[in-house]
């Protein structure tokens, strides 16, 4: 991951009784059967016990990443469209981190709260994203809460939802923007969800992900498990926020952001794979 869920996976262990006697060896197949599990359903939710928020099971799939058939606003750096495999699935934040969630890492870990922004002061709300946290604050939060910051292509598969479009809805139904956001962040899961169940992957904060950004990384980035460059200045933020335009409110943008910097529509949303607190 400047600018809103341990998840224990759902299982159920197999067991099979013996109607008959068996021999040792026998037995001893049944009981590695035993330690099968039921692999999480497709939008799957589960309560992280850590940051108490609520995560959405998204299964491996391929997608087109990048610039959108439909869209004419894309920039170079969106280019070209190419589609990626994501072998393995993951756990990833039904909403943007909360200041409720990111005031219990505090608590626990004893760092300092970031300063509150004006339409927020003093963090009175609760249910509105946290703002103001720099990428290595966002990767604290994210290892902490037993998970990860979700790389670039991680991000924009669970994004779009299986939506091949620039945006998955009408934009003014499912991002808080500059022409509807009324100049601040709202309460997440306000504004109507993608396909996959997660709500504000456009809009309302930037979303710090894992990759540096480099913008010519698409020309040949791989296909398959893409984790962004070795090295880098900036990292990479996506999804838009509160405080941009329509063209920046899109699926494939992205933004390069100082790692250090704390901006006031720059957030964070957290992944996690296999079993989290």
């Amino acid at each position: 991951m400047s600018s809103t869920k341990t998840l224990g996976v759902s299982s159920a262990a197999l067991l099979v009784c013996l109607a008959f006697g068996a021999q040792p060896l026998f037995h001893h197949k049944q009981e590695d059967k035993q330690t099968a599990t039921v692999p999480p359903r497709p939008g799957e939710v589960k309560i992280n016990t850590v940051d108490e928020l609520r995560y959405v099971w998204v299964s491996p799939g391929i997608f087109m990443m990048g610039c959108s058939p439909d869209d004419r606003e894309c920039r170079k750096w969106e280019k070209p469209s190419h589609e990626v495999t994501l072998t393995k699935g993951f756990w990833i934040g039904q909403t943007e981190v909360t200041v409720a969630a990111y005031q219990r890492f505090s608590s626990t870990t004893g760092r300092v709260m970031p300063f509150s922004p004006t339409f927020n002061s003093g963090w009175k709300n609760k249910n509105m994203p946290i703002t103001n946290v720099s990428w290595k604050e966002a990767h604290d939060f994210c290892a902490w809460a037993g998970g990860r910051l979700p790389s670039e292509a991680e991000w924009e598969y669970a994004a779009r939802g299986g939506d091949p479009h620039a945006r998955y809805g009408n934009l003014d139904q499912i991002a808080w923007y500059a022409q509807n956001s009324g100049g601040r962040t709202h309460d997440v899961a306000t504004r109507q969800a993608n396909s996959f169940g997660l709500y504000d992957t456009l809009g309302n904060v930037w979303e710090w992900v894992n990759d540096w950004f480099d913008e010519d990384y698409y020309q040949n980035s791989p296909s398959q498990d893409p984790k962004g460059p070795d090295s880098g200045q900036y990292k990479v933020l996506r999804g838009g926020s509160w405080f941009y335009f329509p063209r920046f409110v899109r699926g494939s943008v992205r933004l390069a952001g100082d790692p250090a910097g704390r901006v006031g529509n720059f957030g964070l949303r957290c992944i996690g794979e296999g079993n989290l607190p």
